[in-house]
């Protein structure tokens, strides 16, 4: 049975996660530990749980999502997982990090591409790739049916959406799939977004204003 637990890292407050189940290993999503002290607080964690981190996945690439990128396949030896749309938002990130004032070394090392419908197995627990941009080119979000819960990333939000004005955003396609692929999931599936607190997929058709 897998465990979830989310730090919120940087100044712009993301969720990184981490997945992991009563053997010890343990999947990392969408580091955005920016400062060392960030770093450390996961480290420490992994350690106190005596967790084995087997592998690196990002739902996207926005910047505060991939921060802590070069940190975890330095620290872990891990590579990247992704959707083969977001390997451009990746090598424009360091650029955003400037823009923003938020200047950082980017991940370089291979990349391994998802896609809808694979499945990410740690030991005996699963977790299915659905695709949902909008938000970003390659949105993916992962999602265990057998604990009923979603990693969303920047999809879907407690009475919010991912926002749609980035480079490479789409308001009709994120719409459309937030509808088509998250809503249909039952409603007391737990939905664990890039950014704030957990809600449901019950919650949000009864109270997401933009849905």
């Amino acid at each position: 049975m897998l465990q979830v637990k989310f730090f919120s890292f940087s100044p712009v407050q993301e969720n990184t996660y981490v997945l992991f189940n009563q053997s010890g290993n343990a999947i990392i999503i969408d580091p955005g530990c920016y400062f060392g002290a960030e770093q450390e607080m996961l480290k420490e964690f992994l350690k106190s749980k005596n967790l084995s981190p087997v592998q690196l996945m990002n739902t996207h690439c926005h910047l505060d999502h991939v921060f802590g990128l070069k940190w975890v396949n330095e620290e872990f030896g891990l590579e990247l997982y992704i959707h083969p749309n977001e390997e451009i938002m990746l090598q424009f990130a360091p650029e955003s990090g400037k823009k923003w004032g938020l200047p950082f070394e980017n991940y370089t090392g291979p990349l391994h591409f998802l896609h809808e419908g694979d499945i990410i197995k740690l030991d005996e627990d699963e977790l299915k790739v659905i695709e949902a941009p909008g938000h970003s080119p390659g949105s993916i979000c992962f999602y265990c049916e057998a604990q009923n819960f979603i990693i969303s990333g920047d999809v879907l939000f407690r009475e919010s959406i991912g926002r749609t004005d980035l480079p490479g955003g789409n308001h009709e396609q994120l719409i459309k799939n937030i509808k088509e692929k998250l809503l249909i999931l039952p409603d007391e599936t737990v939905v664990y977004s890039g950014h704030g607190m957990p809600t449901t997929i019950g919650h949000e058709k009864m109270n997401n204003p933009f849905l």
